[in-house]
């Protein structure tokens, strides 16, 4: 007897305003990294960083979507062993305490 999970949806309304919050973020920094006054060498660096901090990011998200995941699946093991230990256990029976 396991409880559904309570976990609500992300709205499409949602979603679509992080996708452009992203989107807008993103390009702004890249129009500030091509406007900005300095020669090449130095625009290449932080054009690399930003991909390495977008990157990152990603990974970051995803690692932590993993874990809250895995915990899940893990408390609902633990709760469906416990459900199964409290069914079989018979507190009327004589003897058991």
């Amino acid at each position: 007897m396991t409880t559904p999970s309570i976990q609500r949806p992300t709205t499409t309304a949602f979603f679509v305003q992080a996708a452009i919050s992203f989107g807008l973020s993103l390009a702004a920094l890249v129009i500030g990294i091509i406007k900005l006054p300095v020669g090449p060498w130095e625009r290449g660096f932080l054009a690399i960083g930003l991909v390495f901090v977008v990157s990152s990011a990603f990974t970051l998200a995803k690692c932590i979507r993993d874990r809250q995941e895995v915990e899940e699946v893990t408390n609902r093991v633990d709760k469906a062993r416990i459900d199964k230990i409290l069914i079989e256990q018979d507190v009327f029976k004589p003897g058991q305490v």
